[in-house]
């Protein structure tokens, strides 16, 4: 769905003085490649490029060097940027910025309405996208009385309204409380599994990417760790040299590790430390 082929991308601004022209490279030789239906998380720490790396995947920002496909589609031809847009959707991290109308279901109306959709397909769609993601109550209300989490379903809602085949989310969860952060992650896996939508989350949670099918870590513009989310929490030291977290339960395993406790590398769930513990403490624990 998307590839990526040496991509480079370089910010050229001036300096304070407004004269020389100061250039800053944010990505390094980027090869990577996003299969239909999966659901990738990239990490990074603030600066690290991982923003900017997804703005690539629909067009907003266009390489320096190299190359970036999405569906087959080169970002660079001027004439597929249309259809990129409508096969990539994008939500980004404050919600308020995406909102345009003053009641919810103008807000998911508004996409398809510019694209010419017919009315009753757009009436279709609309309660469609609001019932997926658990808003349909709040079809009549303004978004500006809603609480953060409902809020980013809603932009959530409003690009599934283009059917969008990738959902790009750059960090959609990081304003919101614990109870809104669950409520939009509940929802973005219900999509990738349910309805088969190709997932990219952006984000600095780890225990959001331990969800995922895959982990991309990137470190100053370059990809640095990239599997399973099994395959990268175990390089725990490794993470951390990055300025980065692992998952509260898989700390916790490592912790136990260096006190000469003999459990698992691969712990990412709280289930799973339980069940390790368990073993460890010979099935006597309940």
């Amino acid at each position: 769905m998307i590839k990526t082929k040496n991509l480079s991308f370089v910010y050229r601004k001036t300096d304070e003085d407004g004269g020389t022209a100061v250039e800053e490279e944010v990505l390094r030789e980027i090869n990577l490649t996003i299969e239909k239906g999966s659901f990738t998380a990239i990490l990074g720490h603030n600066g690290s490029g991982k923003s900017t790396l997804a703005k690539h995947f629909n067009a907003i920002l266009l390489p320096t060097g190299g190359k970036v496909y999405v569906k087959g589609m080169d970002t660079t031809d001027k004439d597929s940027v249309f259809n990129i847009r409508q096969s990539a959707g994008m939500v980004f991290q404050n919600p308020d910025n995406q909102m345009v109308a003053a009641i919810v279901e103008d807000e998911v109306a508004f996409a398809p309405e510019n694209l010419g959709v017919e009315p009753k397909e757009i009436r279709r769609r609309v309660d469609e996208c609001l019932e997926t993601v658990n808003m349909t109550k709040y079809a009549q209300s303004a978004p500006s009385n809603l609480s953060g989490g409902q809020k980013q379903r809603v932009a959530i809602a409003a690009v599934l309204a283009m059917n969008p085949e990738i959902l790009i989310l750059d960090e959609p969860t990081a304003m919101l409380d614990p109870k809104g952060r669950s409520e939009v992650i509940k929802t973005i896996k219900m999509l990738n599994r349910e309805k088969g939508i190709t997932v990219v989350l952006i984000t600095h949670y780890m225990d959001e990417a331990a969800l995922a099918d895959r982990t991309v870590v990137i470190d100053d513009g370059e990809i640095v760790l990239d599997g399973t989310p099994k395959d990268v929490f175990r390089n725990v030291e490794k993470i951390k040299s990055l300025g980065l977290d692992v998952p509260q339960v898989t700390e916790l395993a490592y912790e136990l590790r260096k006190k000469g406790i003999d459990i698992s590398e691969d712990v990412l769930t709280v289930d799973e430390c339980f069940a390790e513990l368990l073993k460890i403490l010979g099935g006597g624990a309940t």
